[in-house]
């Protein structure tokens, strides 16, 4: 079962940093990508006055999380939704703030595990790749009827590839011959488009391509660049937004939306904050955390993860509105 493999990144530490925000009566935590449901169960055991709204776009791993957290009855309540839908979600649970927010970014454990998904390219599958198989286009859908021009930006800006544009131009011209469908037959096509020195260094080829498409697939970036500032929005004084990112490109998001919420509204060369224009948030981390040696050597997965969290000090100020300008007679 894939919930027996599950191993969540981080677990004590990321409990430890929400575990201030969940000690009182009535406290609400949302899961926002609560995956196997790792993280939700020991947040749900160590915190006991806490509940959790957990939110995920794949149904399948809703399903085995349901099963898992069932000891907790009503503690726990499953969404099929995606994390960008956050206010709604709340709306719908009768809810206007919560206490914690988590998410948990990139591809789960579920996914990856399972072949038929697409996601690992040490498997051959159908060019899948999205997080919710119920709907939207699929990798292969990408592949073959996006532009030379598109490919290439989505393997530059997303992957990081260095070989953008040659592999778009390569999967053009076997496009012509026949469909791509298959993880093997994009394997083979990279293989043949990279060229050997290169590929002998920075891990598997096919690893930056795979990325910029799974992002592409289930448009990660800009979801997660309105799930952030959703969540800071909807956290209560004392609460707390933990976020685990995976690569550059997602920590780059939180960084700056952290930065942005945790600034004073006053000009850099004021040499003082009048009152009332103190942050309402500050940052809990000194930058993003790593996971250390131990837990890399016990669960390579944690390689790559950066863990950054905040914490509102104080209500947000209304937003002040712009006076409607007049017209002229």
């Amino acid at each position: 079962m894939p919930t027996s493999r599950h191993v969540p990144v981080l677990l004590d530490r990321v409990v430890a940093l929400l575990t201030p925000a969940l000690g009182h009566p009535g406290a609400v935590m949302v899961d926002a990508t609560v995956g196997l449901g790792g993280h939700t169960e020991a947040v749900l055991t160590r915190c006991g006055l806490a509940r959790v709204v957990g939110i995920d776009r794949d149904p399948s791993a809703l399903a085995l999380a349901a099963e898992r957290l069932r000891p907790f009855g009503d503690r726990f309540t499953g969404v099929h939704a995606v994390y960008d839908e956050l206010a709604s979600v709340l709306a719908d649970q009768g809810l206007t703030a919560v206490d914690a927010v988590l998410f948990d970014l990139g591809v789960s454990s579920l996914q990856l595990d399972l072949r038929e998904r697409g996601f690992a390219y040490a498997e051959d599958a159908p060019l899948d790749m999205r997080m919710d198989p119920t709907r939207g286009p699929t990798a292969a859908d990408v592949l073959n009827t996006y532009s030379e021009a598109d490919l290439t930006r989505i393997l530059r800006e997303y992957g990081e590839e260095r070989f953008a544009r040659r592999i778009a131009a390569a999967v053009v011209r076997e496009r012509a011959r026949h469909e791509l469908s298959t993880s093997a037959q994009l394997v083979d096509l990279l293989y043949a488009t990279i060229p050997a020195p290169a590929r002998r260094t920075g891990g598997h080829p096919a690893k930056r391509t795979f990325q910029a498409l799974r992002i592409e697939v289930n448009d990660e970036l800009a979801v997660l660049r309105r799930a952030i500032p959703a969540a800071i929005d909807v956290v209560s004084v004392g609460g707390r937004v933990v976020v685990e990112s995976y690569h550059s490109l997602e920590d780059r998001v939180v960084k700056r939306a952290f930065a942005a919420a945790t600034r004073s509204d006053v000009p850099d060369d004021l040499p003082f904050v009048p009152p009332g224009h103190e942050p309402t948030l500050r940052l809990v981390t000194r930058g993003a955390e790593l996971a250390p040696p131990s837990e890399i050597e016990q669960n390579p997965r944690a390689a790559s993860v950066r863990l950054r969290a905040l914490e509102r000090i104080a209500p947000a100020r209304p937003t002040r509105s712009r006076p409607a300008d007049k017209g002229v007679a």
